[in-house]
């Protein structure tokens, strides 16, 4: 009977479009049960019509809709206007236990010397280092360890590694990097690409290096979140002035990312729900930011971020899909290797998106929280997000729509639905442990003003967001944030149905 219900129904109704989401299509199972006087199996009175559902979207992680099933309802897949400048790493390698192959593709691809960027813990908590040092040895590849990563490199951190490094490679300069760790040794590894040939101090590098021939990058992330293994920079912190210094070419990019999902399988909940909502960050952020075809790419003819097009959307789109349907789990059953897997891919994903694409303002207030608050940079973007996907409910109306039928939201009621997508991801922020407004956050009502004066003095970010005034929208963005506030909150409308949630974190 059950097959029979999904095939009358899947097959037929759903492929026409009839449904858009998970509920309507449980109403129709429940419907067509009781008008065809279904006498139930046992499975089935075990079982209900939506339990039944929830064992399929865990099969495949994603809802039965037409819109996922078929592409259908999505943006168009080419765009006659689009300006794509697309640079991915050299080379991409997603699968558990991918880590093993890496010394035999390093030595087929020549290299001989190599300098392993981490810190103390993988060194000397995981056997992740020594298994790789041996093996390469085996193949006859040389390895440095530099153990000194730290939380938010500074630039002071990376020039006293690259006079350490150099006195003690001395004349065995290597000929690739290595990088294993979470974004913060990703970046220090970039950076240190760009030193160590030379030994110049970190800060001759901001700005245009055209010039600078980097060492080759391996980077290996160990969380599923930060995409440094898909970008073109690096941020470091200059203690001088309390201030980010971004360091950014193509050249930066990884010449191999490498990504292992078991490297996250023994992350805490809380790296793993900072992370994770991270890239759910880069994920959506990138999918609502300036086209490409308006981008100011200030006359740079191999620009890092462009905007973005039919082709990083396409990869945003596939990056929420996971994060909607693996994240929670994630967080909340840090074992389930399905879902780890899936927020590994989920990254790697959103990183190849916003890795070209850009960010705006959800990235550029958060560094403004975070230069008030120093709270970790995946919950500065978390407590902002909703605000700022509020602020987009009409630039953006088709696009929120897709975002919305991805949480299970019927979009019968487009404006309802619109509204509601906003809080729905404050709701996934809050089952995350993780401050849903400003004032929760730690900060002042009378710090607001220069909260947003801080935010706008990220231009990169704040001449991408899709607003004509971006200074007034900051403003409202920030001062809603400290509230708490979103339009759902003030509408008559009702919250979706239970069953929403539970097919979002299914």
């Amino acid at each position: 009977m059950v097959e029979r219900c999904f095939r009358d129904i899947s097959e037929n109704s759903l492929r026409r479009g009839v449904f858009t989401s998970v509920p309507e299509l449980v109403a129709a199972i429940d419907g067509y049960i009781a008008h065809h006087n279904i006498n139930p199996t046992p499975f089935i009175w075990t079982m209900s019509a939506r339990d039944i559902l929830q064992k399929v979207i865990r099969a495949d992680g994603r809802l039965p809709t037409k819109q996922n099933a078929l592409h259908q309802g999505w943006p168009a897949p080419m765009r006659s206007d689009d300006l794509v400048h697309f640079c991915p790493p050299g080379r991409l390698i997603i699968g558990n236990g991918s880590r093993h192959q890496l010394p035999a593709l390093l030595h087929r691809l020549g290299y001989r010397k190599g300098l392993i960027v981490t810190d103390a813990f993988f060194v000397s908590a995981t056997p992740w280092v020594t298994e790789y040092v041996e093996a390469a040895r085996a193949l006859g590849l040389a390895t440095h360890v530099y153990s000194g990563g730290m939380p938010d490199p500074t630039t002071t951190l990376c020039d006293e590694a690259t006079a350490v490094l150099r006195g003690e490679l001395l004349d065995a300069m290597p000929d690739h990097v290595i990088a294993l760790g979470g974004g913060s040794n990703i970046d220090l590894a970039k950076a240190l690409c760009l030193t160590l040939p030379e030994g110049r101090p970190v800060l001759n590098f901001a700005g245009d290096i055209s010039w600078a021939r980097p060492l080759p990058l391996i980077a290996m992330p160990t969380t599923a979140g930060t995409g440094s293994e898909a970008t073109p920079g690096a941020i470091l912190l200059d203690p001088n002035n309390s201030t980010k210094v971004a360091v950014s070419d193509n050249s930066l990019r990884p010449a191999i990312a490498l990504i292992d999902p078991e490297f996250t399988f023994t992350c805490p909940p809380r790296v793993t729900a900072d992370a994770g909502i991270d890239a759910f960050t880069h994920a959506i952020e990138s999918y609502l930011t300036i086209d490409s075809a308006n981008y100011d790419r200030g006359g740079h003819t191999d620009p890092g971020y462009s905007g973005r097009s039919s082709l990083t959307m396409m990869f945003a789109r596939e990056a929420m899909r996971l994060c909607i349907a693996w994240l929670d789990r994630t967080y909340t059953q840090g074992d389930d290797i399905e879902a780890r897997t899936g927020m590994a891919y989920a990254s790697v994903y959103a990183a190849l998106s916003y890795g070209s694409a850009g960010l705006n303002a959800v990235h550029g207030i958060a560094y403004a929280v975070a230069g008030q608050t120093h709270k970790s940079h995946g919950s500065t973007n978390a407590v902002i997000l909703p605000y700022v996907l509020d602020s987009l409910r009409e630039v953006r109306r088709p696009e929120m729509l897709e975002i919305a039928r991805l949480f299970g939201v019927p979009t019968g009621d487009q404006d309802r639905a619109v509204r509601e997508m906003p809080r729905l991801v404050r709701d996934l922020v809050d089952r995350l442990g993780i401050p849903t407004n400003l004032r929760a956050f730690g900060i002042e009502e009378a710090d607001l003003e220069r909260l947003s004066e801080d935010a706008i003095g990220v231009a990169r970010l704040a001449k991408a967001l899709p607003l004509p005034d971006v200074k007034s929208a900051y403003r409202s963005i920030i001062r809603n944030a400290w509230q708490g506030r979103l339009s759902a909150d003030t509408s008559m409308q009702a919250r979706p149905e239970s069953g929403v949630y539970d097919n979002a974190s299914s």
